[in-house]
């Protein structure tokens, strides 16, 4: 947000990502986003927008979120490497409008990039595991860090939404909200 040249604040929402199991791809954090949002919903004073967002990895069908441990994240990797596999970022838009505060508006989009890993030895995914820590970020990875600069071969999409917020559509959202 802060590229955007837009005011923001940061705030943390505790809400239940959780979600049903016939979800698949970016159906999955478009549904949390949305959880995300409604956690803070009545919290929402008239015309404060709310954006919320959440992102995965897609990888062979199967969701990678936040590894529990290094054990996870180690594994995580390894199934990645010498594949392409898809990120999804979804982000919502809640805002309580001056005119009608009783009701809010919600507006969510979601954004797919395909990104392809090279070969990786074990030896360096239990580098970039023990060096850089990576338990909270989906997938085990960020793109931005060692990782991405020796693994990532190809990227179709956006790199800001490997990165977990897809800045582009953020900003055509708003231009057509505000």
């Amino acid at each position: 947000m802060a590229g955007l040249d837009l005011p923001f604040v940061a705030i943390s929402i505790d809400a239940d990502e959780h979600y049903p199991s016939h979800l698949q791809g970016g159906d999955i954090p478009y549904y949390i986003s949305r959880a995300k949002a409604r956690a803070y919903e009545a919290q929402l004073k008239e015309n404060q927008l709310l954006i919320t967002a959440d992102t995965i990895v897609w990888a062979d069908g199967t969701m990678l979120g936040k590894p529990k441990d290094e054990a996870e994240a180690v594994a995580m990797i390894k199934r990645l490497r010498n594949k392409t596999h898809q990120v999804y970022t979804a982000v919502t838009f809640v805002m309580r409008k001056r005119e009608q505060p009783a009701e809010v508006t919600m507006q969510t989009v979601v954004d797919r990039t395909d990104v392809t890993f090279g070969e990786l030895s074990d030896e360096e995914i239990q580098y970039y595991v023990q060096k850089y820590r990576p338990m909270d970020k989906a997938g085990a990875y960020g793109v931005q860090e060692w990782i991405g600069y020796v693994a990532c071969t190809e990227m179709k999409g956006s790199y800001f939404n490997v990165m977990g917020f897809p800045v582009h559509l953020v900003y055509k959202a708003l231009k057509q909200m505000l």
